[in-house]
């Protein structure tokens, strides 16, 4: 049977988001605790059916208390559970990011904030040719569950470097190469949630692959692993 996310996962994420304090959630401590059991169950069921199709390295549970040491808002604690899954090898590129949150689910995938070499090798290679990620981009199923790079972290005109008018501009744009599928509530405490986030994870492969071979050679595709 597949591990389910239950309804008391999101039941105290939403009095969570109410009673933001660290006496509410002192007092539900036990509550906290037992739903992330329940969570540590789905997120291994996710990397074992990762690791049928790939090769996962760790998993990352990022932590509910949030560091609020450089922010205005000073709530404790996140109103969400969040994971990422990393490949495992210097030549697997590309990570697996998961977001439960009620009204706000999603899982994502790709190179957000990629170090500045590698953005850079990755605008150099979209400034030669930028037709093999756009055919990634374009395939059917690929633009029916992601709908193209997510547009949010892009610089207001062009890289330094990089020409304005560059015909492929809406690319070497982008600071960030990362796609987003939301989740509706339902999907996420439906018994075959997990199958549904795997189909997902598993439609960023051929984009993963690609992405791969870029950033593991130079420009002469001359590997950099050697």
């Amino acid at each position: 049977m597949s591990a389910i996310i239950t309804k008391s996962v999101f039941e105290f994420l939403q009095e969570l988001k109410k009673n933001n304090q660290r006496d509410w959630m002192q007092e539900h401590k036990k509550q906290y605790l037992a739903n992330e059991k329940v969570l540590k169950t789905f997120y291994t069921e996710i990397e074992k059916g990762l690791n049928e199709t790939d090769q996962i390295e760790k998993i990352k549970v990022f932590r509910i208390n949030r560091d609020v040491r450089f922010s205005n808002d000073k709530t404790p604690y996140n109103v969400h559970r969040s994971v990422s899954f990393s490949r495992a090898g210097n030549h697997r590129r590309g990570g697996y990011y998961l977001r439960l949150e009620p009204g706000n689910s999603a899982m994502a995938g790709g190179f957000f904030n990629p170090n500045p070499d590698d953005l850079l090798r990755i605008r150099k290679e979209f400034e030669m040719d930028a037709e093999p990620i756009r055919q990634i981009l374009g395939d059917q199923g690929f633009r029916k569950a992601f709908q193209g790079f997510n547009q949010e972290y892009a610089v207001k005109t062009a890289p330094k470097g990089f020409e304005k008018d560059h015909p492929n501009i809406d690319l070497l744009r982008l600071k960030s190469y990362f796609v987003i599928h939301p989740f509706s509530d339902e999907e996420v405490m439906d018994p075959n949630f997990s199958s549904m986030v795997l189909h997902h994870y598993r439609l960023l492969r051929p984009f993963f692959d690609y992405m791969s071979e870029v950033l593991t050679t130079d420009l002469n595709g001359v590997s950099l692993l050697d």
